[in-house]
């Protein structure tokens, strides 16, 4: 098996980290280019760089680092659930702020977009290569039936679309990559703990058995998958 190069945008995060560290002990990893807010710390696989996810420019820097070792899977694993402030999602739309709002568009589909926008060019035309955005269940128009979180549902909706797109678009040029959505699972991670109380048992995940899951299902995915929004456990989830 050919040596893969990979790369873990939001890897200081939870799940960002748990992924990183499954990544450095598989054998077929030859570099992992990890990246966060802070550095993440290096190692033998691993070179970390720093960006800022409303900084295009920071993002334009971390993908000119990878031209040598271009990645043929990349994970976006970042994501806010709170705003800023410390405060939770809006529970009623008397609760809706512009700012806060447009905060929560800029770190959950903005952010991501602009990462696609300097890493797509970056993969592989010739074999199988994965992009992979970290959504969530609640972005699900189709499976919303709670309503409430405005902004977060709104912003992983908004999400959903642009990964839907770039399937699209990469379809004509990149036949054999393979671009989806895919939600984690509730995990126990600084993101949720805020929200973990009445949980039902055994729906917190850890996070390196969440980085399991997804490297499972990434494993598991072919270019008909493209454009597909998928949970931890490989199914489908309606847009």
């Amino acid at each position: 098996m050919s040596k893969r190069n990979v790369c873990v945008f939001g890897a200081t995060g939870g799940i960002g980290a748990a992924l990183v560290a499954a990544l450095a002990e598989r054998d077929e990893v030859a570099c992992i280019h990890a990246g966060g807010r802070r550095l993440p710390e290096a190692g033998a696989k691993v070179r970390p760089f720093a960006f800022d996810l409303l900084d295009e420019s920071s993002i334009v820097e971390a993908a000119a680092g990878m031209a040598e070792a271009p990645p043929d899977l990349i994970v976006v694993a970042t994501g806010a659930l709170a705003f800023k402030d410390g405060s939770g999602p809006e529970k009623s739309y008397r609760g809706i702020d512009a700012a806060r709002m447009s905060e929560m568009m800029a770190v959950n589909a903005i952010g991501p977009a602009l990462v696609a926008k300097h890493v797509l060019p970056l993969l592989p035309r010739d074999r199988r290569a994965v992009f992979a955005i970290l959504s969530a269940r609640v972005g699900s128009i189709a499976d919303n039936r709670l309503g409430g979180w405005h902004s977060y549902r709104a912003s992983k909706a908004a999400l959903n679309m642009l990964i839907r797109n770039f399937a699209i678009e990469l379809r004509r040029t990149h036949p054999q990559t393979i671009v989806v959505a895919l939600h984690p699972g509730t995990v126990d991670t600084p993101l949720s703990r805020a929200f973990q109380r009445n949980l039902p048992e055994g729906q917190l995940t850890a996070s390196h058995e969440a980085a399991t899951n997804l490297l499972g299902v990434i494993n598991g995915l072919t270019p008909a998958d493209t454009g597909a929004f998928l949970a931890w456990d490989g199914q489908r989830i309606p847009f």
